[in-house]
């Protein structure tokens, strides 16, 4: 089974949950301690295999191609300052084997349309599609490669998921699953979005999902839902009809990095085991607890 080469990221959304933080600066860029939200999950991509990072970018992006960029300037005066330790850091942000592929989205018609806007660029071959605001620290293997495993032991996409609250079964897209001859979870249904009375369970899909080629087939003939939207659960349900879909219960803790809440989460969680402050912020978050 072929390696997983080629990972999208949707990041042409108004981020309007951090607004004014998001007025000019796109929520992608925002920082969790002192890395931005989309080289997290950059390096999770590139940890399994990717060497091509496709960003479905929109008005107001321009900062993430600049992040993925050289910065001549800024690296001679690291260079010239003896500061070679930050150096490095700004020579790492990509490994050398890696390329960025920018292709604009001129509407924000969705999650599938972004999806559908990678086509040229992904061609016939599975790729894995990730969504920046779900940040997740897996203990192990990356999230995306944990999915890499499973496509190359049974050749067909594989989604991400987790148990939410029944209560918010509204704000994902709810998977119906049934086991497979191999223990598997195999999809028979995926709504988008149910009332908690309406949802077929509460296994939520949240933020990669690895996906075959025909997907694209599925989204040219998906039609526009609500909000005028093309969703890429409508194209993952069509998908079902023509091959296998695996729901993948990930081992990891997601961060939901597109709220407010799930972000100073974040924060707080990955800033106490940050080498360079974990153990200084650990000893203040003590202290001001007792205050």
């Amino acid at each position: 089974m072929a390696s997983i080469r080629k990972a999208v990221f949707p990041v042409a959304g108004l981020g309007t949950r951090f607004l004014p933080a998001t007025k000019a600066s796109p929520k992608e860029m925002m920082s969790i301690v002192d890395k931005p939200l989309i080289q997290y999950a950059a390096e999770e991509a590139e940890e399994a295999g990717v060497t091509q990072l496709v960003f479905i970018t929109g008005r107001n992006k321009r900062s993430i191609e600049d992040h993925f960029d050289k910065a001549y300037e800024l690296e001679a005066e690291l260079e010239s300052a003896g500061k070679h330790g930050l150096l490095d850091i700004v020579r790492n942000v990509l490994p050398p084997r890696t390329t960025c592929i920018y292709v604009r989205q001129a509407e924000a018609l969705g999650l599938g349309h972004a999806v559908l806007c990678a086509k040229p660029v992904v061609g016939d071959e599975p790729f894995v599609v990730l969504l920046a605001d779900d940040l997740i620290r897996a203990p192990g293997k990356g999230v995306v490669q944990q999915m890499a495993d499973v496509h190359a032991r049974f050749g067909c996409s594989v989604l991400s998921v987790q148990e939410v609250p029944r209560e918010e079964t509204n704000k994902y897209g709810i998977v119906k699953v049934e086991p497979g001859p191999e223990g598997e979870l195999r999809v028979v249904a995926i709504v988008e979005k149910p009332a908690p009375a309406d949802a077929p369970s509460n296994l939520a899909v949240v933020g990669r999902y690895l996906l075959t080629p025909r997907i694209f087939e599925k989204l040219t003939q998906t039609s526009a839902g609500a909000g005028g939207e093309i969703q890429l659960t409508d194209a993952i349900a069509a998908l079902l009809e023509d091959e296998p879909v695996i729901a993948y219960p990930f081992q990891g803790k997601r961060y939901d990095c597109g709220s407010k809440l799930g972000y100073l989460q974040a924060n707080v969680e990955l800033g106490l085991v940050h080498p360079e402050v974990g153990e200084r912020f650990a000893a203040y978050l003590r202290t001001f607890a007792q205050s």
